[in-house]
């Protein structure tokens, strides 16, 4: 059903028109210098910082095509097993994309369905699906409404990227444990609003959902399905046209399910309450260049059937900046939080770090790489010595040619490293290599605005 209403709105956007495809960067200087329509920063956004470059920045255009990958790697994890065993995979990606801005809307639509061939181990063949929907609406002058959906199906963590969207707010959740090759079902939702009622003020909400589930329990032994929901409320006061400031209060609900109960029997259900309040600032050094700051406390109250509530006040801290040009783009972004949620079970302290660097070098050539770093220690007493936590390294580095406006080739390399004791399906062999090639073919049409 949620495959069908993002092809139906692709083909009910999908209006003619006579625009040109162009680049939309993530602030203009019109934006930034407007004397009376305020910004809003990351802290409060909603949104994730764009992470392309140069023509790989469009807007506009409804496009069909597809993606073909080869790709080797030395370690596919088939829950946990003690030998390593390598092989060489083969994916094929359709794809439908839709962009379109109007002067009230912009709405972002992708659906992916993917097909993935091992060539040895057959039995972790798999049909995957990615869909995607972005729609942000202005009601009026001073009011504006967004929504995103973020679904995906997937059996190999590589399949889309090891490295994730890079988001500025402390409402967005770390990535918490990855099982590689795991089928693995999720989903975001996330709605804001918000509302300037003065000259240099901005009040908003927001609401956030997500669900992350394992349908094959024997590939994920040690880990947690889990499912969250909350709320925020924010204040934004301009100082000036590049200063901004800001209060948010964040509520968020996380329960942990074992997806294998049986597996380990003393394992229950956990349920996560946090109340967030961050003070923040915003500073754009220029309209390529911003940076972020929110700082503040959390108090966390953590339950399970059986074992006492556990009820404490830890700092939250969140960091990020931003910088995009016609061929550089930078984002990099830090948090500590305490949440549930991320795959494991107890309530943990997470410091993450992530960042994303593209470089146009020439006109058909553009280099990337990305990192993410989380580490999580688990602050609940009771499970603290039997399931303390880890850390997580993923990395990507990539080179992409433009062969003809419509063809990509990329090669690329991916690595995965994971050190969590507690987790079966990864503590065996948790470290993976892949190097990969991938050709992309995609046709496009211009939409009117």
């Amino acid at each position: 059903m949620l495959i069908r209403v993002y092809l139906g709105l692709l083909l009910l956007s999908a209006i003619p028109g006579g625009s040109q495809l162009n680049s939309v960067p993530f602030e203009t200087s019109s934006t930034s210098r407007d004397d009376v329509r305020m910004l809003t920063p990351p802290p409060v956004s909603n949104q994730n910082y764009p992470t392309l470059v140069g023509s790989e920045a469009r807007s506009n255009y409804i496009g069909a095509g597809v993606v073909f990958s080869a790709a080797y790697n030395d370690n596919v994890l088939a829950g946990g097993n003690n030998i390593p065993i390598h092989d060489f995979t083969y994916s094929f990606w359709p794809t439908i994309e839709l962009d379109q801005t109007s002067t009230r809307q912009h709405r972002k639509l992708t659906y992916s369905p993917g097909f993935t061939f091992y060539q040895h181990t057959s039995a972790l063949n798999a049909i995957d699906q990615h869909a995607l929907m972005d729609f942000e609406y202005r009601l009026n002058e001073h009011a504006t409404v967004t929504f995103s959906d973020d679904f995906e199906q997937s059996s190999n963590v590589f399949s889309q990227s090891v490295t994730g969207a890079i988001a500025g707010s402390p409402f967005s959740l770390p990535p918490g444990v990855l099982v590689p090759f795991a089928t693995r079902i999720s989903n975001s939702a996330n709605v804001g609003l918000s509302y300037q009622f003065e000259r240099n003020s901005m009040i908003g909400a927001s609401g956030i959902g997500t669900v992350s589930h394992y349908p094959n329990p024997s590939q994920a032994l040690g880990i947690n399905d889990s499912n969250s929901r909350g709320g925020s409320v924010f204040y934004s006061h301009r100082l000036s046209s590049s200063q901004y400031i800001g209060l948010t209060y964040q509520y968020l609900n996380s329960q942990s399910n074992p997806v294998n109960a049986s597996s380990s029997p003393l394992d229950r259900a956990i349920d996560v309450q946090t109340h967030t309040i961050l003070p923040f600032y915003t500073l754009y050094f220029s309209p390529a260049l911003s940076l972020s700051l929110s700082a503040g406390s959390q108090y966390i109250d953590s339950s399970q059937q059986g074992s006492p509530t556990f009820l404490s006040w830890a700092p939250a801290v969140m960091m990020s900046m931003a910088r995009q040009t016609a061929r550089t783009n930078f984002v990099a972004s830090y948090s500590r939080t305490v949440t549930g949620g991320s795959g494991l079970l107890g309530t943990f302290s997470s410091n993450s770090a992530n960042g994303s660097l593209r470089l146009q070098v020439a006109r058909t050539w553009i280099l990337g790489s990305a990192v993410i770093y989380e580490n999580d220690r688990n602050v609940t007493p009771y499970f603290s010595s039997s399931n303390p936590g880890g850390h997580t390294i993923t990395g990507t580095v990539s080179l992409k040619h433009s062969m003809s406006g419509h063809l990509d080739i990329v090669v690329g390399y991916d690595r995965l490293h994971q050190s969590y004791s507690g987790v079966a399906a990864i503590s065996s062999n948790p470290d993976s290599n892949r190097e990969f090639i991938s050709l992309s073919y995609l046709l496009t049409r211009a939409l009117g605005r």
